[in-house]
């Protein structure tokens, strides 16, 4: 018998399970990067919307206008050379940092919304609505280049249904991978993951640069089509849980017990009543208070149908918080991405500020601080594995990463070197505790012992967390907008301060870990393919 190709071999190497999660880590990926993709065009966008200002008054703009000294088409729709009116002004910061408002407000409102109603709907349909509405409301802002439309209203309104509709994303995506994966090495297997943010923003950079100088409206449609085409992708092919297709699941300890059909909820309430009085394993007793009380009672379980009659349990909005670290990582992550979005919305202008480049080169140049953001997430991933003390290893970043800040703030006007060094450390640092937070954090709590099993809550939990976050991040480049008038180092004092405050927050979480050494030892489940 002639061996076989090294191809084939490779291929049957690995277990009908293994390339299915491989196949769904692949595609969440590229789904949820095309989220990100299609957010990064308005950063890159500003430079031009405003362009920078010669001395001349309105006057003798108008004059040379007539003279033909300058682009007569921008002229013709604008009056002036300083770009798209109604950003052509001098308050054209404020409405900048309004238009990133409210995109990032309606998210964070949705979030919360989004979560409870997307772990009552099936993912796929509920994924593949978001993707298409969030293309369609994308592309939507870049027509506004050519319908010549100037009304300030239009693209606040299509930025704030386009931030309602992107909500469907985030816990939809999590839900599903944390379904396909177990506990083990989840750090490092969503801080790899969570790289789709780094690299969706990188791409969205490049396509928006492509055209921001010559066409911007491209640079919106062509994101939203990416987006919506991603959407028909996910209609096709995303399978929301391991028996769907007859694959083992690591996510739940208890899986026999609580796939039973029928049985499942009597069988949740043995158990519930089986562990009542069992002693608080170290995990719970280093995250919990120190009266050790903070289970989930079972009336904050809502009962929806399940598969062939049979009945499943859904955490509710109280239930949720009521998980030990809950509160204390959602506030975290309010603080942290803020820092993160303030970067993602506002580096590129203040590159161009600070270096004097043009728009399609600042926006390119941003992109180093999203590759230092994959490295950063996948740093703390594997760091937070080994050590299995999530909150000490987002605490650790976050107390570098206020001096790095502060740094940055000083040598990137020493030139482009020094810029593109301080990208890299600032991105790793910044990114990290915010990939770690919203990605492997996330899946923990919502697979949390004191949810006896009740893998239901992860969508509600993911939500709760993320809708914090964003509320930061509505926060960071509404205040970047206002207060950047003022200096840009004004902008980082207030960046290191929200570091502070996302440190703050995590202290009695990291006191509780490093009291508890070892505490996740023996309560992690252990990752394996089958």
């Amino acid at each position: 018998m002639a061996r076989l190709p090294a191809g084939i071999r490779f291929i049957i190497s690995f277990s009908r399970d293994q390339w299915y999660r491989a196949f769904i880590f692949i595609l969440t990926f590229l789904l949820y990067a095309s989220f990100h993709l299609s957010r990064k065009p308005i950063s890159i966008v500003k430079g031009e919307l405003h362009k920078y200002c010669t001395a001349w008054d309105e006057a003798d703009v108008r004059f040379s206008s007539k003279a033909g000294s300058v682009a007569p088409h921008q002229l013709a729709d604008n009056e002036t050379d300083c770009g798209w009116a109604p950003f052509d002004k001098s308050n054209y910061q404020q409405l900048l940092g309004a238009l990133d408002y409210s995109f990032l407000c309606a998210y964070a409102v949705g979030m919360y919304l989004s979560g409870i109603i997307g772990e009552r709907l099936p993912i796929r349909y509920y994924l593949t609505f978001g993707m298409l509405a969030s293309g369609a409301f994308t592309a939507l802002f870049g027509l506004g280049y050519f319908y010549n439309i100037h009304s300030f209203g239009f693209y606040v309104v299509t930025q704030v249904i386009n931030g309602l509709v992107q909500t469907t994303g985030w816990p939809s995506v999590v839900t599903c991978l944390g379904n396909w994966f177990g506990k083990g090495r989840r750090g490092l297997i969503m801080g790899v993951w969570n790289s789709h943010t780094s690299v969706g923003n990188i791409l969205g950079s490049l396509i928006a640069g492509y055209w921001v100088s010559t066409c911007w409206g491209l640079s919106f449609v062509v994101p939203g089509a990416i987006v919506a085409a991603m959407g028909i992708v996910c209609f096709l092919f995303l399978i929301e849980h391991p028996k769907d297709v007859r694959c083992s699941s690591t996510l739940v300890t208890h899986s026999k017990a609580y796939e039973n059909g029928t049985n499942r909820l009597r069988l949740q309430k043995q158990i519930l009543k089986s562990e009542k009085n069992r002693p608080l394993d170290p995990e719970m007793q280093c995250l919990l208070l120190s009266d050790g009380k903070g289970s989930v009672h079972a009336n904050h379980m809502v009962i929806l149908p399940g598969d062939s009659g049979s009945a499943t349990a859904a955490i509710s909005f109280t239930g949720a918080l009521k998980i030990p670290g809950v509160i204390e990582f959602s506030l975290c992550l309010l603080f942290a991405k803020l820092v993160s979005y303030t970067f993602l919305f506002w580096l590129p202008l203040y590159i161009t500020n600070v270096d004097h480049l043009d728009a399609k080169k600042a926006g390119e140049l941003s992109t180093l601080f999203d590759v230092g953001g994959i490295f950063g997430g996948i740093l703390a991933g594997v760091i937070s594995d080994r050590l299995e003390k999530r909150a000490t290893t987002c605490g650790l970043m976050l107390l570098l990463a206020a001096p790095t800040l502060y740094i940055f703030s000083t040598i990137s006007k020493m030139g482009l070197e020094a810029t593109v060094a301080m990208l890299l450390l600032s991105g790793a640092l910044v990114s990290g505790p915010y990939a770690l937070i919203t990605t492997a954090v996330s899946a923990d709590l919502g697979t949390h012992k004191s949810l006896k099993g009740n893998a239901h809550a992860l969508s509600t939990v993911t939500a709760i967390i993320d809708g914090t976050g964003s509320v930061g991040a509505a926060l960071g480049p509404l205040l970047a907008g206002l207060i950047s008038p003022s200096g840009w180092s004004n902008v980082f004092y207030m960046l290191m301060f929200a570091d502070a405050c996302a440190l703050l927050f995590l202290i009695r979480l990291i006191h509780k870990e490093l009291s508890c050494p070892g505490s996740a030892t023996g309560n992690q489940v252990p990752f394996k393919e089958q």
